[in-house]
């Protein structure tokens, strides 16, 4: 039997499509327009008891905290107010504590802002039973809302020795256990 090429690049596709869900709903990039602050939505998804979807008025709800960082690339004191990352996974039920350990330190978080840029951090960073990371999902900088081409939230990383890990336009959290477990 003779299959044509457009009959396998269609099947080639379709296969492409179904292996990639996520590659037609991308968020858009920030050249499409930034989110209205009041769409932004943050989804903390993956290996999770609770899957979550924070607008930023729940994360105002959340317990919040101030800190103060150098931003190396700015090169100047910057004041970030905003929710612990570790109290976001706590409330998606991810292990913390006495619960993390053996195979769960092998679990990582994912952080994806809108313009696809990601960054990794060990579970056991962001738990305070290990180290004190501060790792923080934050809306406000110097109290005003984070402007446009870093927010409306930006995670920080304050104990990095530069902010490579700090995602602005955060949208995604993802935990992942590998796969053997």
């Amino acid at each position: 039997m003779t299959v044509s090429r457009r009959a396998c690049f269609a099947l080639g596709l379709a296969l492409l499509l179904m292996a990639s869900p996520g590659l037609l709903s991308q968020a858009p990039s920030p050249a499409a327009g930034a989110a209205k602050p009041d769409d932004t939505r943050l989804a903390v998804t993956g290996d999770v008891e609770k899957p979550l979807s924070l607008s930023l008025a729940d994360l105002r709800d959340l317990p919040r905290q101030t800190l103060t960082v150098m931003n190396e690339h700015e090169k100047k004191d910057e004041t970030y107010q905003g929710v612990p990352l570790a109290e976001i996974l706590k409330r998606a039920g991810v292990p913390q504590g006495a619960a993390l350990r053996g195979p769960a330190l092998a679990i990582y978080v994912r952080a994806e802002g809108a313009d696809g840029y990601a960054a990794v951090f060990a579970l056991a960073e962001l738990d305070s039973s290990v180290q004190d990371s501060g790792v923080l999902v934050a809306d406000t900088l110097d109290g005003q809302p984070i402007p446009d081409k870093a927010g409306p939230l930006r995670l920080v990383a304050p104990h990095d020795k530069r902010p490579a890990r700090w995602v602005r336009m955060l949208r995604t959290i993802t935990v992942v256990k590998p796969a053997n477990q």
